[in-house]
């Protein structure tokens, strides 16, 4: 899904050394994604890497950190506190609670945090958590009884596989059989495919995406008829970002594989969000003076100093771009927190949907008959949309 590593890399070298075609396809962050540490230096030149344009002004460049922070770690606190009280509030007017069902497959210590985070995170709002650790050597087929059991499991609302998955596994097979009302992560076609039509509502949003609209959102930040460039079109971030972008009336631009002359693009970009997965590969003379910048990425690199041995960076130099932009997030603590909030918050959304439809029905059946009357009742609410 990320794209084969050799050619990642090299993609890296031929932007530092100012070639006319990139490789963005994939990115380190997901929802437990999780990758090797590279060995990178990752302190920044002075220097910009990528040559300017004659137009471009580059006299500002380099000062005083001026930029906003885009405070993720913040606004995914009052977002598990506003679903906290909601939570509640069902709980003892319907008894329900939603609940959330995680595959783990093997002993990756990465992973088994990601887990323990989320299940933290869930006990925090009031959400259920159930796990299933099975090891390394199990066969597809017992992953795919367990996530059988929770498609069938009234209690689960969501289902996570935890990736990622053993190399004897065939990753698609397993995350499609995953019930489209209980894909929280947003991934199934239908619901991409429904993201991406007019007058259509998916079932869920996937959670990365999300979490930076929200951001743009709770900051204020007009996104209606502003130049917004996506860096990557991952189905995880970058294709879902540029999708919800442009439901906002932004004019979207992805820069991807066959992108000719990627900075300059990026330097039109009032919007820019980045899902390359390589560490501080977008430099400041990338980024338009004023705008606002999304750094998805989520990179470890070598760093002596540190008592892991390594540090986290984004895939935009910080310390460059915050000279220049407006607003930034930082990594960590701006897109990473808002991705666990947006898997509780698409977790709660389930469980709501699910209760009405029992409400309306007589039991998982009728349920199941009911997913495609809630979305035509969600498409009439918008009111239509313009076609273009």
């Amino acid at each position: 899904m990320y794209g084969n590593v050799g050619r990642k890399t090299a993609f890296a070298a031929a932007i530092v050394s100012t070639a006319t075609r990139s490789f963005v396809h994939g990115c380190n962050h997901g929802l437990g994604r999780v990758f090797p540490v590279t060995n990178i230096h990752a302190a920044p030149t002075r220097r910009p890497l990528v040559p300017t344009s004659r137009s471009f002004n580059t006299d500002y460049l380099f000062t005083e950190a001026s930029a906003k922070i885009i405070d993720g770690n913040s606004v995914a606190r009052d977002i598990r506190d506003e679903m906290a009280t909601e939570i509640s509030k069902m709980k003892e007017s319907s008894g329900v609670v939603p609940g959330l069902g995680v595959i783990l497959v093997g002993d990756r210590k990465d992973s088994a945090t990601y887990v323990e985070n989320k299940k933290i995170a869930c006990e925090a709002v009031g959400i259920n958590s159930y796990k299933v650790h099975l090891p390394e050597d199990s066969s597809e087929l017992e992953v795919l009884k367990h996530i059988s059991g929770f498609n069938d499991d009234p209690s689960v609302n969501g289902i996570l596989v935890q990736l990622p998955l053993p190399s004897h596994m065939n990753e698609q097979n397993i995350l499609n059989a995953v019930r489209i009302e209980k894909d929280v992560d947003g991934l199934n076609p239908l619901n991409i495919g429904l993201l991406a039509m007019l007058d259509r509502e998916p079932l869920f949003v996937p959670c990365t995406p999300k979490g930076c609209m929200e951001l743009l959102h709770r900051y204020g930040f007009s996104i209606e008829g502003k130049r917004a460039v996506v860096i990557g079109r991952s189905n995880i971030v970058g294709l879902p970002a540029a999708l919800l972008l442009q439901r906002e009336y932004a004019t979207v631009t992805v820069v991807q594989r066959g992108t000719k002359n990627p900075a300059e693009v990026t330097r039109e970009a009032d919007i820019l969000i980045s899902a390359v997965g390589q560490p501080n590969l977008i430099r400041g003379s990338w980024i338009k003076p004023g705008s606002v910048v999304i750094d998805v990425g989520i990179n470890p690199i070598k760093d002596d100093t540190s008592p892991q041995g390594y540090r986290m960076v984004g895939d935009i130099c910080f310390e460059e771009a915050s000279k220049i932009a407006s607003a930034i997030t930082p990594v960590p603590g701006g897109v990473g927190p808002m991705t666990i909030a947006m898997l509780l918050s698409n977790t709660l959304i389930s469980a709501k949907r699910a209760n009405q439809c029992f409400q309306n029905g007589t039991g998982p059946a009728k349920a199941i008959k009911n997913w495609s009357t809630l979305l035509s009742e969600t498409s009439s609410k918008t009111g239509g949309t313009k076609n273009w």
